[in-house]
Formats: structure tokens, sequence, C-alpha cells
């Protein structure tokens, strides 16, 4: 099966001309033009991207969706192909509902009368990796049942395979191999689909996210039904809502677009700035809107982590980049490590105010946020400057969002939107309301260690002190290490202190 499938691969990329990458190398170059006699029925006039982009979507589902990852990596991929990947959809056929029924009787061991009041057969919606169902439990909830695809994992893993061994063509005989990383781009997208392969996992993120809003007013997420899901099964509510693709049809529902265009970047920022955990694919098939006006989020298989340290040089970058402050944008890229220690500041300093300063001279809402951010990985090439995976999601999902909000309102003013809402952000992570939430999380941690300081102390002094022969020596150290760890006690009883004081 691989041997046909390798063979199958060959066939499109000669077809589509796509050896043109792979003998770009000096060392097969003369391999063109013998190449092209051979193969003179084809046609390859149509520009390289366009050609790669059908092949991809020739070859398939699992190669659609490295397209469309591939798509997002603008730091690795040259404009015109990350721009054409970006036009790839995952339209996928169904496969048959008595396949679906099945492999639902095999997760359960019972008929599916006895699983559901009712199932309807027909699917609700189709993707590479699994498809969903709306169903009623015995008791009478509504849900959704997401399935995976029958012999999924066995695709992926060939599929995987090969992609390797293209991998290792790309970086053997094209120029710009080693550069682009593929073995590394594989595996970042062997990855993605192992995690959405899990459906159990899905369901935990799908309720994390629920728990990180509840009661909100901004954001509904569907409740999972535990006692349902499985591996291979994700059984979820039911959500009833329009696609905010129709905005005609929300218009005429009542909702307040412009306002919604607004909620929906309040939505992403409270994601990312105060949870650290976001939604990584919020295309329009995974969004819609309730009747109440909030968004409904779907499809929970690609979710964004940040950790604190991200949160913060992040939220430090944006809000330079808002005061065109391009110095501070280049010490932040070094203070945080992702640019080499070694970077010359004046020089980082140079080449970002090169990509920024023509935009301040449009109108803010004529700015794309996220173009700025692609510009600024593709500058980061140039200074060694290693893109970090979860900041392409981030990345991936700013463009998306950016995209919904303009489609709901063309006078949204991303920045505008965005800039109050980081301020207040800084100041509660900074400023004595930041000091007051450190203080409180740590508040366990130094009622736990007061009492052991004394005992640890004792052996500190003790252990060290066996070390030394000569004694003089050994009781000016002590002597010293006494009064250092004294006023450490000290510092760490008057911090407790004005912890409790805050506190209280």
């Amino acid at each position: 099966m691989r041997l046909i499938r390798l063979i199958k691969i060959i066939f499109v990329v000669l077809h589509f001309g796509l050896d043109e990458f792979l003998l770009a190398h000096a060392r097969v170059r003369w391999l063109r033009v013998p190449l092209n006699i051979m193969l003179f029925w084809r046609d390859i006039s149509a520009p390289r991207a366009v050609r790669l982009r059908l092949a991809l979507e020739n070859l398939g589902p699992i190669f659609v969706k490295f397209g469309q990852m591939l798509s997002t990596r603008r730091d690795l991929m040259p404009n015109d192909i990350s721009d054409e990947l970006a036009k790839l959809q995952d339209r996928v056929p169904p496969f048959p509902s008595t396949q679906a029924i099945a492999l639902l009787e095999a997760t359960y061991d019972r008929p599916l009368r006895e699983i559901f009041q009712s199932f309807e057969e027909t699917p609700v919606a189709s993707a590479s990796v699994a498809q969903v169902h709306f169903a009623v439990l015995p008791d009478g909830r509504a849900a959704a049942v997401k399935i995976l695809r029958p012999g999924i994992a066995r695709v992926i893993e060939h599929d995987i395979a090969l992609l390797n061994v293209g991998a290792d063509l790309i970086e053997r005989l094209w120029i710009d191999g080693r550069r682009l990383k593929p073995h590394e781009v594989v595996g970042e997208f062997e990855k993605v689909l192992r995690d959405e392969l899990d459906l159990m996992r899905e369901a935990a993120n799908a309720s994390q996210l629920k728990r990180n809003f509840a009661n909100s007013s901004l954001l509904m997420v569907p409740e999972m039904y535990w006692d349902y899901c499985r591996t291979e099964v994700m059984v979820m509510q039911r959500m009833y809502g329009t696609t905010i693709t129709q905005v005609g049809a929300l218009r005429a529902a009542g909702i307040d677009i412009p306002k919604l265009a607004a909620n929906g970047v309040e939505i992403f920022y409270t994601q990312v700035f105060r949870d650290g955990f976001f939604h990584a694919d919020m295309h329009p098939g995974n969004v819609q809107v309730a009747a109440d006006g909030r968004y409904i989020a779907l499809d929970f298989g690609i979710m964004g982590t940040l950790n604190d340290s991200d949160k913060h040089y992040l939220a430090q970058n944006f809000i330079a980049f808002f005061q065109r402050d391009y110095k501070r944008v280049a010490e932040v890229h070094i203070e945080s490590g992702w640019a080499p220690a070694e970077t010359r500041l004046d020089e980082l300093e140079a080449a970002i105010r090169t990509v920024c300063e023509p935009i301040f001279d449009k109108p803010l809402r004529e700015v794309s946020f996220g173009r700025v951010l692609l510009r600024l990985f593709q500058t980061s090439r140039r200074f060694g400057i290693e893109v970090q995976p979860q900041l392409v999601l981030l990345q991936k999902t700013l463009l998306n969002i950016e995209g919904l909000g303009l489609q709901l309102d063309p006078e949204l003013d991303l920045w505008k939107t965005a800039k109050p809402w980081l301020e207040q952000w800084m100041s509660e992570q900074i400023g004595w309301r930041g000091l007051v939430k450190a203080l409180r999380e740590e508040a366990p941690n130094y009622a736990t260690l007061l009492p052991q300081l004394p005992r640890l102390m004792h052996r500190y002094l003790s252990d060290d002190a066996g070390k030394r022969n000569d004694v003089l020596l050994r009781d000016m150290l002590a002597q010293q290490k006494q009064r250092n760890i004294l006023l450490l006690l000290i510092a760490c009883i008057l911090l407790l202190q004005l912890g409790w004081v805050m506190l209280g």
C-alpha cells in the first residue's frame, strides 16, 4: 500500500511540475532538460504556488491539512506559496453512515438504539479526521457526536512516513532546503495530527475553555457528556447558532454587528493574556453566533498555550508597537531569548522600524495587525531568530480573528480595540494589583517555608563547617552567613506580613 501511495505521489509531483523545487540544486540541475522533454505533455504554465496547491488537493485530505499548516509558517515559506496555500479548504466527502454506526456499536458494545434515543445518519459536517452527527441521548438531551474516520490512524502513519521521505529529498536537493527545516515541520504536523486523533484530549480542551469562560457574556462552549466520550468518539451538547459568515441573517436577527466584531477581539485577548490558553483554529466553520449575540466555539482539536513569560513579553511587544518604540521592541526580543543574545540592538531596531514605520502613515483601521506579525517573522530570518511554535499558532489565530472581525465590520480598528485592554492587563500584572496577586499566589509557599528556615539554616551551617579545617576562617564565614540568613529571614517575614496586610 505504501509503495502504491509513493508511486501516486511521484506521479502527482511530476504532473504538476513540482520537480522544479527539487532540481534547483546544482548537482541535479542537469536533469531539468531531459525531464521536460520526457514530460512534454504536461502543462506547467501556472505559477509554482498554484501548482503546489493543486497537487496537495489531488493527494487528499492529509496533504491538504499539511498545506494548511505550511501556510501559517510564513517565517519559513516564501510569500507567494504561503498566500496560495492559505486558499486550501478541507473539503472531504463523509464516510458511510453504516461505518459510523458500526464504530459506535463497537465502542459502546451495544446496539445503536440502546446508546441514543435517536441518531441522524446523515452527518452535518465532515473533515479529514472526523465527521459529526446529531443525536438525542436517552435522557432527552440534544447532542453532537464526533466520530473519527475508520482507519485514519493508519492513513496518517503512511502519509507521515512519505512526508519524511519528501523532507529528506528537500534537504538534499533544494538549495533552500536546510533553512526550511522540513523534518521539523513534518514533526510539528505529526504532533498536531496525533493530538486530533485523541478525542478525549479534545473533550478535555473544550472543558477547560468552558471553565475559563464560565458565566461569560461573550462566549459559549458546549458541555462535554463525559459518560459517552471515548478516544474515537466525542459526545457534546448540541449548540444552536448562526454561522458567523451569514452577516445578513445575523443582522436580521437583531445582532449588533460592530459590537459582535469588537467582542471577538476581546475574546481573543482574554484567552491569550488572561488564560494563556486559546482556541487556535478559529476559522468560520468553527464559529457560530447564538441568538443572544454570544459567540459559540466549536472544534477544540488545536489549542495554543502561553506561559507567563510569553504573555508578559508579548504584551510588552504589542504596547511598544502602539507607541512606535522600536528600540523597546528590539530589547524585548533579546530579553525574552527569542533573538540571540549577541544580536546587535541597533540593527534589530532598524529592521523593525523598516517593517512598522510605513504602516503608521495609514489610518489605523487600514492596518492589519496580523500582517505586521508576518512581516516581523520574515524579518526575523536575517537575525537567526527561531520563531516559537506557540507564537506561530498565535499568529495563525490572530489572522483568523482579524479576518472574521473585518468581515463583520470593515470599520473595525483592531489596534484601537486592543490597546486599552492590553494596557489594563499590563497594569494588573506590573502595578500594585500584580503585587497583591503574586503575594496571594505565593502565600501558601511562604507559610510552608518559614517554619523550616531554622532547621535549614542549622543544616547549612553544619554541613559547611564540617568541610573546613581552619577554625578562624570557619567562624568568620559562619558569622557572615548568619548575618545574611538573618537578613533573609527578616525580609521573608516582612514580605509575608505585607502580603497578609494587603490580602486582609
